[in-house]
């Protein structure tokens, strides 16, 4: 596992999300900047040069064991670059976005880094970015790319981030649980239902879901999300012309609350964390589990992996638009600070790092660390062998489907994003109705 791409949220709290959210914002800063006096507050990964030419700065504290294939990749790139190393740092994810926000004041960004897309919209706005549309034109790059792993990255003719790496979630289902049961995999909404109950009744935990410290583990409801319409509708939603409490979105709430009442999660998910959650997949105790593609390895390598197969989600008799959707988006980019452009040799390196990355080489390292290529590399994968990784990657690819443009909670600010996370897990626990779930969400867009 790379690492899940999302932060570590507070658990949800009805009506009161927001403000721990900025609580613990506020103190994440406030220990940053003493930290950051002491000189302690970032992790310098093992293995990168501490006196890199360049800087790599990251969302993890420890890349080698949280990110390794980023890691792998820095140490490829150092050893054919020795007059070009690459210093790897990294934060946990709160303090590195406040450290950015920090440094992109103070004109004292690191060369290359990871951040939210909705931070990295702002630092475009104020000139903080380096517009990599030169890099890409170098060497055919550009056309490596799908066009949709690009165009979310690109603000005011700029090409201001590249896809560090890709989201491809859903649901893992252990085909052995649904067997003995007889059930087959679902493709709708009411098979779904119909399977929850099923398996409720038998005593098998139906969804691993962990809100603990976790609440952004809803990946596959966000996916339903998009099945209801979210993609045509967010921008009006956060220009204040539609509402994000609108008819649509109440109605997959209302699925969620079916779900829920009929036993669809564990009773001690408001208790146990995301990992804990996988945990009781990975020992056979759930038959499905919220995840992505940054679990493939993990589960291969645990006692359900041969009976693990890989689902994009529920289809909805009521939803709107095209149902047929997989989530298999590029995540939060890398980004260059724009003062690189000053300095030809940290130009010509981070030049060299993006080139590396993105090569057939550099994607191959991805893969060999279980992670889908974000270029139009296409993978040798032993499906034999890697059954679960190559269940994922032909889902997202199945014929007659496709991929939103984007998570949902990767177009809206962190304060949206962590009220969407709360709402849907106030739902399946039984805290906030539908409409107090949605409501909750609506508070956060002005």
């Amino acid at each position: 596992m790379a690492t899940s791409p999302q932060p570590s949220l507070p658990a949800p709290r009805p009506r009161s999300g927001i403000s721990r959210r900025l609580l613990i914002l506020a103190t994440a800063s406030g220990l940053l900047a003493t930290a950051t006096a002491c000189g302690s507050a970032v992790n310098t990964t093992g293995g990168s040069s501490s006196n890199g030419l360049i800087t790599l700065s990251m969302h993890n504290p420890d890349s080698k064991t949280q990110d390794p294939a980023t890691y792998q990749l820095v140490q490829e790139f150092n050893a054919q670059h020795p007059d070009m190393k690459i210093r790897l740092e990294g934060q946990p994810v709160d303090q590195h976005e406040q450290r950015m926000t920090i440094a992109a004041q103070s004109d004292t960004l690191p060369e290359i880094f990871w951040v939210y897309d909705s931070l990295a919209k702002t630092m475009v706005r104020n000139g903080n970015l380096l517009d990599l549309t030169p890099i890409l034109a170098e060497n055919g790059l550009k056309a490596k790319f799908a066009p949709s792993m690009l165009a979310g990255f690109r603000q005011q003719g700029i090409q201001y981030g590249v896809p560090y790496q890709a989201l491809i979630t859903g649901f893992y289902y252990n085909k052995d649980i649904l067997r003995e049961h007889g059930i087959a995999v679902p493709e709708t909404f009411d098979d779904l239902l119909a399977a929850v109950k099923k398996l409720k009744a038998a005593g098998v935990v139906p969804i691993a879901q962990g809100a603990n410290n976790s609440a952004f583990s809803v990946w596959a409801f966000l996916t339903m999300l998009d099945r209801f319409g979210y993609e045509a509708k967010y921008p009006d939603v956060l220009s204040g012309k539609a509402r994000y409490d609108n008819a649509d979105f109440l109605r997959l709430y209302r699925h969620v609350r079916e779900l829920a009442k009929a036993g669809a999660f564990p009773d001690n998910m408001n208790t146990q964390t995301y990992a804990q959650a996988v945990a009781s997949y990975t020992s056979g105790r759930a038959a499905f589990l919220d995840a992505g593609v940054w679990e493939a390895e993990k589960i291969q390598k645990s006692q359900v992996g041969k009976s693990t197969g890989f689902w994009a989600g529920p289809t909805f008799s009521d939803g709107v638009g095209d149902q047929k959707l997989v989530m298999n988006v590029p995540s939060a980019p890398f980004v260059v600070s724009a003062k690189v452009k000053r300095d030809r040799k940290k130009y010509a390196a981070v030049k060299a790092f993006i080139q590396f990355y993105y090569s057939d080489a550099g994607q191959k390292i991805l893969v060999d660390n279980a992670q889908p290529p974000v270029t139009t590399y296409q993978p040798d994968i032993d499906s034999a062998k890697d059954t679960v990784f190559a269940a994922v990657l032909a889902e997202a690819a199945k014929s007659g489907w496709k991929s939103p443009k984007a998570q949902p909670d990767l177009v809206v600010s962190t304060a949206t994003a962590s009220a969407m996370y709360d709402s849907f897990y106030g739902v399946m626990g039984g805290t906030l109705s539908p409409e107090e779930a949605a409501g909750h969400v609506q508070k956060t867009l002005k």
